[in-house]
């Protein structure tokens, strides 16, 4: 249970983005954030562990392009021109996006109960939405497009052989963080300067939401599987609208709140499935 407490901080800590753009991060370029987000975590982590690279130089740069150099920039994007109920929403369709993803590229068919427990919990995410919330169709695309990266690199973290996970996030963090700063240049110039405001918003987002929780992702990746981590991110959405309620004034109605108990069933009945065969197999080791 202590791997799924673990895993289930990832969403919530990932969730808390969208709050942190409203409240300290509105006034600065999206491509600039995921710079100071990834680059400084990367290099902390470096200092605490320094070391070559857990893996061959090619799959590093995948990892990093992936969760991170692409990654992030989508991210902020969807941040910073959707609420964060409708971003989270977005990007809780991982477990449908992986599963499509694993039957076309590794011929696994997914599993009717998870694809079920999948369904219902995003049937919860819907009912989170705001429909009042006018959806713009560029924050709508990144937020899809930066899920299907993570999707991908999540199926390459699963299979790939690494054990040093703290040392595989500082990498992953470093190569992407240098591989935005060029980008950032490119598309908005010289950064401005951070203010006061501004540095606890992305002492959170840099310090919580990319080095502790990359390093727990990474991890449960490894210790629970990349389908059951998929169908805990839908915990991000939850966290971005209770976030919303306490901290930025959002009121939900009684559909949104109904929503969120679908969400959290379907992720109870998932761990309890998991868990279940789990003891089967452990009882039945020859099955």
């Amino acid at each position: 249970m202590g791997n799924y407490l673990l895993a289930a901080l990832v969403p919530i800590l990932w969730g808390s983005t969208y709050a942190a753009v409203s409240l300290f991060l509105h006034d600065l370029s999206p491509f600039w954030v995921a710079v100071w987000r990834a680059l400084p975590a990367g290099l902390l982590l470096l200092l605490l562990k320094p070391g070559r690279p857990p893996l061959p130089w090619s799959k590093m740069t995948l990892l990093s392009v992936f969760n991170i150099a692409a990654f992030f920039p989508l991210l902020f994007i969807a941040a910073y021109r959707l609420p964060g109920s409708v971003a989270g929403t977005l990007g809780a369709t991982l477990p449908l996006q992986l599963m499509l993803m694993q039957w076309l590229v590794e011929g696994k068919r997914p599993q009717l109960k998870m694809l079920l427990l999948a369904l219902v919990g995003f049937s919860g995410i819907v009912m989170i939405l705001n429909p009042s919330a006018n959806i713009d169709p560029i924050g709508a695309a990144a937020a899809l497009a930066a899920t299907a990266l993570v999707a991908r690199a999540s199926l390459w973290l699963k299979d790939w052989p690494v054990t040093d996970i703290f040392r595989l996030t500082a990498w992953q963090l470093t190569l992407g963080g240098l591989l935005l700063v060029p980008l950032a240049f490119i598309v908005e110039g010289a950064p401005k300067p951070i203010t006061t405001h501004e540095l606890p918003g992305l002492v959170w987002v840099s310090l919580l939401n990319s080095s502790f929780a990359y390093w727990a992702f990474s991890r449960s990746i490894k210790k629970i599987g990349a389908d059951s981590m998929a169908m805990i991110s839908m915990l991000n959405p939850v966290a971005a609208v209770t976030l919303g309620i306490f901290l930025v004034g959002e009121v939900l109605g009684p559909y949104q709140w109904l929503g969120i108990a679908m969400v959290m069933m379907s992720l109870v009945l998932m761990v309890y499935s998991k868990q279940r065969t789990q003891r089967k197999l452990t009882l039945n080791p020859a099955h």
